[in-house]
């Protein structure tokens, strides 16, 4: 499979069961519930603009995905802010440039709405992730995220 062979559309509530699918294939684990949470934000809302996105074959299987929220900031201002909260694409179809064109594709809608800056958390320890954000052009923001463990 190459590039041309995958189509980037916007996502749509019966893409769930795929969504899912790849998320667990990858994380070894099924989070249905934090889809489902999702889900409700992006197809039930009106206070959301969406920013996700789907990359599908020709038959129609989708094999990858992207999530993100522009923030529309108090009072309904908008900040020229999203953040890019979920991304997955199916092993099987890992390292064919699915998941850059994933990123292109998000980027180029976020430009559109007027969106200059994307801000995505990634854990310290994944150096595959982190080395797909960098080779994305993705860089350590000035902020720093703290915790305290209770």
């Amino acid at each position: 499979m190459n590039e041309s062979n995958i189509q980037i559309r916007l996502m749509k509530a019966d893409d769930f069961d795929a969504i899912v699918g790849i998320d667990e294939k990858v994380l070894k684990t099924s989070r249905p519930e934090y889809y489902k949470m999702k889900f409700e934000k992006l197809f039930e809302t009106k206070d959301y603009l969406p920013a996700s996105l789907v990359a599908e074959q020709e038959d129609g299987t989708v094999v990858g995905f992207i999530m993100g929220e522009i923030y529309m900031g108090e009072y309904g201002i908008f900040q020229e802010e999203a953040s890019l909260d979920t991304i997955g694409v199916d092993p099987d179809n890992q390292y064919k440039g699915i998941g850059e064109q994933l990123i292109n594709e998000f980027i180029d809608h976020l430009k559109k709405v007027g969106v200059q800056k994307i801000n995505t958390l990634v854990d310290w320890n994944d150096s595959k992730l982190i080395h797909f954000f960098s080779a994305n052009k993705f860089s350590p923001s000035k902020t720093i995220n703290l915790e305290r463990r209770l």
